[in-house]
Protein backbone atom coordinates (compact mmCIF):
# COMPACT_ATOMS: atom_id res chain seq x y z
CA UNK A 1 0.00 0.00 0.00
CA UNK A 2 1.57 3.28 -0.73
CA UNK A 3 -0.01 6.84 0.60
CA UNK A 4 0.95 10.01 0.49
CA UNK A 5 1.30 12.39 3.60
CA UNK A 6 1.75 15.88 3.26
CA UNK A 7 2.73 14.80 -0.50
CA UNK A 8 5.65 12.28 0.46
CA UNK A 9 5.43 8.72 -0.63
CA UNK A 10 4.47 6.56 2.25
CA UNK A 11 4.87 3.25 1.59
CA UNK A 12 3.18 -0.66 4.09
CA UNK A 13 4.72 -3.37 3.39
CA UNK A 14 5.21 -6.86 4.19
CA UNK A 15 8.95 -8.34 5.30
CA UNK A 16 8.56 -10.49 2.26
CA UNK A 17 8.42 -7.75 0.41
CA UNK A 18 11.18 -6.43 0.84
CA UNK A 19 13.64 -6.85 -1.22
CA UNK A 20 17.38 -7.22 -0.34
CA UNK A 21 18.80 -4.90 -3.36
CA UNK A 22 16.22 -2.30 -2.43
CA UNK A 23 18.36 -1.48 0.82
CA UNK A 24 21.38 0.56 -0.53
CA UNK A 25 18.78 3.29 -1.67
CA UNK A 26 17.62 3.96 1.53
CA UNK A 27 19.52 6.70 3.72
CA UNK A 28 18.32 6.00 7.08
CA UNK A 29 16.94 2.15 8.22
CA UNK A 30 16.25 1.44 11.48
CA UNK A 31 14.74 -1.24 13.65
CA UNK A 32 12.07 -0.43 16.08
CA UNK A 33 12.83 -3.24 17.95
CA UNK A 34 16.17 -1.74 18.95
CA UNK A 35 16.08 1.96 19.18
CA UNK A 36 13.63 4.17 18.95
CA UNK A 37 12.53 6.54 15.49
CA UNK A 38 14.68 10.15 16.06
CA UNK A 39 13.55 13.16 14.57
CA UNK A 40 17.42 13.15 12.79
CA UNK A 41 16.28 9.76 11.32
CA UNK A 42 13.96 11.70 9.20
CA UNK A 43 15.71 13.29 6.60
CA UNK A 44 15.73 11.04 2.72
CA UNK A 45 14.35 7.66 2.35
CA UNK A 46 13.93 6.04 5.52
CA UNK A 47 12.89 2.40 6.04
CA UNK A 48 11.65 1.18 9.71
CA UNK A 49 11.49 -2.44 10.16
CA UNK A 50 9.69 -4.45 12.80
CA UNK A 51 6.79 -1.50 13.23
CA UNK A 52 3.72 -2.47 14.64
CA UNK A 53 0.37 -0.27 14.23
CA UNK A 54 1.23 2.05 17.32
CA UNK A 55 4.27 2.65 16.34
CA UNK A 56 3.25 3.37 12.81
CA UNK A 57 0.65 5.84 14.31
CA UNK A 58 3.59 7.73 16.12
CA UNK A 59 5.31 8.06 12.71
CA UNK A 60 2.33 9.27 11.17
CA UNK A 61 1.84 11.93 13.68
CA UNK A 62 5.53 12.94 13.04
CA UNK A 63 5.05 13.23 9.41
CA UNK A 64 1.93 16.26 10.80
CA UNK A 65 5.04 18.18 11.67
CA UNK A 66 5.94 18.70 7.89
CA UNK A 67 9.89 17.35 7.68
CA UNK A 68 11.26 19.64 5.37
CA UNK A 69 14.34 17.17 4.46
CA UNK A 70 11.78 13.85 4.31
CA UNK A 71 11.57 12.17 0.87
CA UNK A 72 9.23 9.07 1.48
CA UNK A 73 8.81 6.51 4.61
CA UNK A 74 8.84 2.52 4.06
CA UNK A 75 7.28 0.76 7.16
CA UNK A 76 7.80 -2.68 7.35
CA UNK A 77 5.53 -4.90 9.57
CA UNK A 78 4.34 -8.61 10.09
CA UNK A 79 0.75 -7.21 10.97
CA UNK A 80 0.35 -5.50 7.88
CA UNK A 81 -3.33 -5.38 7.42
CA UNK A 82 -3.45 -3.80 11.10
CA UNK A 83 -0.96 -1.69 10.41
CA UNK A 84 -2.79 0.07 7.02
CA UNK A 85 -6.23 -0.10 9.17
CA UNK A 86 -4.58 1.77 12.01
CA UNK A 87 -3.36 4.73 10.11
CA UNK A 88 -6.68 5.34 7.71
CA UNK A 89 -8.59 5.19 11.46
CA UNK A 90 -6.58 8.41 11.69
CA UNK A 91 -8.49 10.42 9.17
CA UNK A 92 -11.80 10.49 7.55
CA UNK A 93 -11.64 8.62 4.66
CA UNK A 94 -13.46 9.55 1.19
CA UNK A 95 -13.41 7.83 -2.06
CA UNK A 96 -13.04 9.56 -4.93
CA UNK A 97 -11.70 8.37 -9.04
CA UNK A 98 -9.82 9.67 -11.95
CA UNK A 99 -8.43 8.83 -14.81
CA UNK A 100 -6.09 9.75 -17.64
CA UNK A 101 -7.71 10.49 -20.98
CA UNK A 102 -5.93 9.46 -24.36
CA UNK A 103 -6.16 10.59 -27.76
CA UNK A 104 -4.43 10.05 -30.51
CA UNK A 105 -0.86 8.88 -27.85
CA UNK A 106 -2.01 12.35 -26.20
CA UNK A 107 -2.90 12.84 -22.70
CA UNK A 108 -5.49 15.27 -21.30
CA UNK A 109 -4.30 17.65 -18.36
CA UNK A 110 -5.97 19.91 -16.73
CA UNK A 111 -4.03 23.18 -14.84
CA UNK A 112 -6.07 23.84 -12.12
CA UNK A 113 -5.07 26.28 -8.57
CA UNK A 114 -1.33 26.88 -10.02
CA UNK A 115 -0.39 22.93 -10.53
CA UNK A 116 -0.90 20.22 -13.16
CA UNK A 117 -3.43 18.00 -12.35
CA UNK A 118 -5.56 15.14 -13.70
CA UNK A 119 -9.64 15.30 -13.69
CA UNK A 120 -11.10 13.20 -10.65
CA UNK A 121 -13.60 13.54 -8.07
CA UNK A 122 -15.69 12.28 -4.88
CA UNK A 123 -18.22 9.55 -5.69
CA UNK A 124 -21.92 10.07 -5.38
CA UNK A 125 -23.56 7.21 -3.07
CA UNK A 126 -24.29 4.34 -4.48
CA UNK A 127 -22.22 5.03 -7.58
CA UNK A 128 -19.16 2.69 -8.79
CA UNK A 129 -15.92 4.04 -9.06
CA UNK A 130 -15.67 3.77 -13.17
CA UNK A 131 -19.16 5.30 -13.17
CA UNK A 132 -17.50 8.11 -11.13
CA UNK A 133 -14.52 8.36 -13.06
CA UNK A 134 -16.41 9.00 -16.44
CA UNK A 135 -18.54 11.25 -14.73
CA UNK A 136 -16.19 13.53 -13.04
CA UNK A 137 -13.94 13.77 -16.62
CA UNK A 138 -17.03 14.92 -18.51
CA UNK A 139 -17.70 17.20 -15.26
CA UNK A 140 -14.56 18.84 -14.93
CA UNK A 141 -13.25 18.79 -18.62
CA UNK A 142 -16.19 18.29 -21.06
CA UNK A 143 -14.52 15.06 -22.13
CA UNK A 144 -16.94 12.22 -22.89
CA UNK A 145 -14.19 9.38 -22.56
CA UNK A 146 -14.32 5.41 -21.86
CA UNK A 147 -12.95 3.03 -19.83
CA UNK A 148 -10.06 0.79 -20.96
CA UNK A 149 -8.58 -0.38 -17.46
CA UNK A 150 -7.65 0.41 -14.16
CA UNK A 151 -4.43 1.94 -13.59
CA UNK A 152 -4.07 1.74 -9.45
CA UNK A 153 -5.08 3.32 -6.18
CA UNK A 154 -3.62 6.47 -4.53
CA UNK A 155 -4.15 7.61 -0.96
CA UNK A 156 -3.80 10.62 -0.25
CA UNK A 157 -3.88 13.44 3.06
CA UNK A 158 -5.04 16.79 3.17
CA UNK A 159 -6.93 18.76 5.69
CA UNK A 160 -10.59 20.40 5.35
CA UNK A 161 -12.30 22.30 7.82
CA UNK A 162 -9.65 20.97 10.79
CA UNK A 163 -10.87 17.42 9.64
CA UNK A 164 -7.92 15.28 8.60
CA UNK A 165 -8.82 13.56 5.05
CA UNK A 166 -7.74 10.42 3.23
CA UNK A 167 -8.80 10.33 -0.38
CA UNK A 168 -8.81 6.93 -1.97
CA UNK A 169 -8.85 7.56 -5.57
CA UNK A 170 -9.20 4.91 -8.02
CA UNK A 171 -7.38 5.76 -10.98
CA UNK A 172 -8.67 5.02 -14.77
CA UNK A 173 -7.44 4.98 -18.07
CA UNK A 174 -9.85 6.17 -20.70
CA UNK A 175 -10.60 6.79 -24.26
CA UNK A 176 -11.74 9.86 -25.82
CA UNK A 177 -15.07 9.44 -27.35
CA UNK A 178 -16.20 12.92 -28.34
CA UNK A 179 -13.74 16.00 -27.15
CA UNK A 180 -15.89 18.62 -29.28
CA UNK A 181 -17.41 20.00 -26.00
CA UNK A 182 -13.96 20.40 -24.09
CA UNK A 183 -13.94 23.55 -21.26
CA UNK A 184 -12.34 23.66 -18.32
CA UNK A 185 -14.97 23.46 -15.35
CA UNK A 186 -14.51 27.39 -13.82
CA UNK A 187 -16.53 26.20 -10.68
CA UNK A 188 -13.88 23.95 -9.46
CA UNK A 189 -11.18 26.63 -10.60
CA UNK A 190 -9.91 24.84 -13.74
CA UNK A 191 -7.84 27.00 -15.64
CA UNK A 192 -7.03 25.54 -18.83
CA UNK A 193 -7.21 22.06 -20.47
CA UNK A 194 -4.40 20.51 -22.80
CA UNK A 195 -3.67 17.59 -24.57
CA UNK A 196 -0.13 16.18 -24.02
CA UNK A 197 2.20 13.71 -25.29
CA UNK A 198 3.91 11.84 -22.72
CA UNK A 199 7.83 14.00 -23.26
CA UNK A 200 5.66 16.81 -22.15
CA UNK A 201 3.55 15.25 -19.43
CA UNK A 202 6.31 14.72 -17.78
CA UNK A 203 8.00 18.21 -17.83
CA UNK A 204 4.75 19.67 -17.00
CA UNK A 205 4.08 17.54 -13.99
CA UNK A 206 7.47 19.02 -12.31
CA UNK A 207 4.61 21.47 -11.27
CA UNK A 208 2.43 19.29 -9.76
CA UNK A 209 2.13 16.30 -6.68
CA UNK A 210 3.34 13.15 -6.21
CA UNK A 211 0.46 11.61 -6.22
CA UNK A 212 -0.31 12.26 -9.88
CA UNK A 213 3.34 12.03 -10.80
CA UNK A 214 2.60 8.10 -9.30
CA UNK A 215 -0.28 7.99 -11.46
CA UNK A 216 1.38 8.99 -14.48
CA UNK A 217 4.70 6.86 -14.05
CA UNK A 218 2.13 3.75 -13.47
CA UNK A 219 0.41 4.27 -16.51
CA UNK A 220 3.54 5.10 -18.65
CA UNK A 221 5.07 1.39 -17.37
CA UNK A 222 1.91 -0.19 -17.95
CA UNK A 223 2.11 0.99 -22.07
CA UNK A 224 5.83 0.27 -22.40
CA UNK A 225 4.66 -3.28 -21.12
CA UNK A 226 1.65 -3.50 -23.77
CA UNK A 227 4.46 -2.82 -26.54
Amino acid sequence: MILFLNDRPFYIIHPTELEEADTPHYDHIVDLRLSKFKAADFRGHVLLLNATSALTVQVVERLDQHPEDLLSVTIVGKNKKEIEAKVKGQFKVIKAAGGVVLKNNQWLLMFRRKKWDLPKGKLDRGESSRTAAVREIEEETGVKAKVKGKICTTWHTYTLQNSRILKRTKWYVLECQNDTTMKPQAEEDIERLEWLAYPDVQKVLVNSFSSIRYVADRLHRMQGNLK
